[in-house]
């Protein structure tokens, strides 16, 4: 019988907090064999990556394990201590983190980087490691390798830095990879070629990999089996393909239906309405850049053009530099086209200066895509909401409060929400105060800017039923910037597909996904997690109906 490379045996971990101590992982028990994937799933709050710092040895300073043993390759490593884990870190098992911004050390070359691995486990002289570091950069599919080395992480792009941190977690070729979140952060063509590198190197090496991941879709592509996880739980775990084709609990039913990349949704319907009635008009819009040279100009955007109906929603869609934020901060009047034209209800805001240009944001609000970071953490819910009517509007206090109360309500939040803090909130609900904020000054424009790419499956399919019941009680007009087709298929009426900075594809979303026009577009839906896999069988229970 074949040892597994991993297996948790009734584990549970508490966090302790003062005088107070909270188990956070409940008697969880899986295994990952040689070359096999295993996919963590779940929610935030799950315990998904609590599990995984225990198996790595990472848990925070407050974290403990409670009781049952982590078996590496039949070694119980529980209760090791932190010297003990560094002499396997790299060699035996090792870790690809979520962010690879963070993840890099922003003041050393690549090269030095991926070097350090090998010069803390001893891997040969420095000439040795000098030319296994290129020999890695390559194997990862980084073009140039021996000019990678020697540029710094922010010379690179994002796909580019989390195939360093793989070259740096397969350099001693360990047994276990962890990968938490390895492609949340990535465009999907991007992520595809990142879990292609992944999924080869594990059939070339054989090595198993424990994936973290709150997309199912990336899950089912790429998992042999699945553990679902909730409030520190196991609900359910099993081979992929059966529990994806008749899951056996609510929760993962529940996941399973809030997936835009596993869900049975079809195009949103067309809606009815005057087609001249528009609400955002781009015609020839270009803008370019100063480049390094002095005459040298770098076009960002070239010759985009796309209207969109009031009342509609209208995404963008693209890769990293396909010229998608260009265009949105030309939409909202922070950058000036260098020719073409932007309307909002008939106003170029390229032709306002001082107040006009202030009073004209009034008209077009911006959702961010990190609830974590769009908020003030030194202001109250109350504060954040009222801000921008303290700034264009000099209304008194009572009738401030009583639009402050009446925007909280309408995205679905408690009274009691308004005297918290940000960091009291859950990501979904510092989202709902993020929408409450850009409302509050009744604009008839929003743009959503990745406004759910940083949320889980369930909160992510919360926050698109409340920005379509706000659209349809308010009649708002949405632009959304986004890299996941599977939540545009679902929300939007038109889109426009960038690459390059030309614009490749436009017009109605059903259209373009069924007859995509160009080969980027293709490449685009190819790229959607969870194609290949049979649709869950969702039957209704009590629990769902319940909740």
């Amino acid at each position: 019988m074949t040892v597994p490379v991993l297996e948790l045996d009734q584990v549970s971990i508490s966090y302790r907090d003062g005088d107070q101590c909270r188990c956070v992982v409940h008697e969880v028990s899986f295994s990952v064999g040689p070359g096999e994937v295993v996919a963590l799933v779940g929610e935030s709050g799950s315990g998904k990556t609590t599990t995984a710092q225990a198996v790595i040895g990472l848990l925070a300073g407050n974290g403990r394990l409670e009781q049952g043993a982590i078996r590496l390759n039949g070694t119980d490593i529980a209760g090791w201590s932190p010297a003990r884990f560094d002499s396997i870190r790299g060699r035996v098992l090792s870790l690809i983190p979520q962010d690879p911004t963070s993840s890099l050390n922003p003041v050393l070359t690549i090269g030095e980087q991926v070097a350090e691995i090998l010069r803390i486990h001893r891997h040969g002289d420095r000439k040795a490691i000098a030319a296994r570091v290129i020999e890695l950069l390559a194997h990862v599919g980084l073009p140039q390798p021996e000019r990678r080395a020697r540029q710094y992480p922010h010379q690179l792009s994002g796909g580019m830095k989390q195939r360093v941190l793989i070259a740096i977690a397969i350099a001693l070729r360990p047994a276990l990879i962890i990968a938490d979140e390895p492609t949340s952060a990535l465009d999907v063509t991007v992520q595809r070629r990142i879990l292609d590198l992944i999924d080869s190197l594990r059939r070339e090496q054989g090595t198993a990999v424990l994936l973290v991941t709150h997309d199912l879709g990336v899950a089912a592509d790429r998992a042999d089996r699945l553990v679902v996880m909730q409030n520190g739980r196991i609900q359910e775990q099993g081979p992929t393909a059966a529990l994806l084709r008749k899951p056996q609990s609510a929760y993962a039913r529940k996941l399973l239906a809030d997936a835009p990349s596993l869900s049975t949704t079809a195009f949103r319907p067309a809606v009815s309405g005057d087609d001249d009635d528009i609400a955002i008009e781009v015609d020839e819009l270009v803008h370019e850049f100063a480049s390094d040279g002095r005459h040298d100009r770098f076009r960002a955007v070239d010759r985009v053009s796309f209207r969109v109906r009031r009342g509609t929603t209208h995404a963008i869609v693209g890769e990293s530099g396909s010229g998608k934020t260009t265009t949105l901060r030309n939409v909202t009047g922070f950058l000036r086209p260098t020719s073409g034209r932007v309307r909002i209800d008939g106003i170029d805001p390229a032709t306002l200066r001082g107040e006009a240009l202030r009073q004209f944001r009034r008209r077009i609000q911006l959702v961010y895509q990190n609830p974590f970071t769009s908020l003030d953490p030194r202001q109250t819910v109350f504060r954040i909401i009222e801000e921008p009517l303290l700034n264009f509007e000099p209304l008194p206090r009572a009738v401030r409060e009583r639009k402050v109360r009446d925007m909280l309500a309408r995205v679905g939040l408690p009274p009691a929400v308004l005297a918290r803090y940000p960091h009291a909130l859950s990501g979904g609900q510092r989202q709902r105060v993020a929408i409450a904020r850009a409302l509050v000054l009744d604009p008839r424009v929003l743009v959503l800017d990745e406004a759910v790419s940083a949320l889980d499956v369930t909160v992510q399919a919360q926050i698109l039923d409340l920005l379509e019941t706000l659209q349809r009680d308010l009649g708002l007009t949405y632009l959304f910037i986004s890299h996941d087709l599977a939540v545009v298929r679902q929300i939007a009426d038109t889109v426009s597909v960038l690459h390059g900075g030309r614009q490749v594809d436009c017009g109605r979303v059903e259209d373009v996904f069924l007859r995509p026009g160009s080969d980027c577009t293709r490449e685009l839906l190819a790229a959607i997690p969870g194609q290949g896999h049979p649709r869950p069988v969702l039957h209704p229970s009590p629990c769902l109906e319940a909740a």
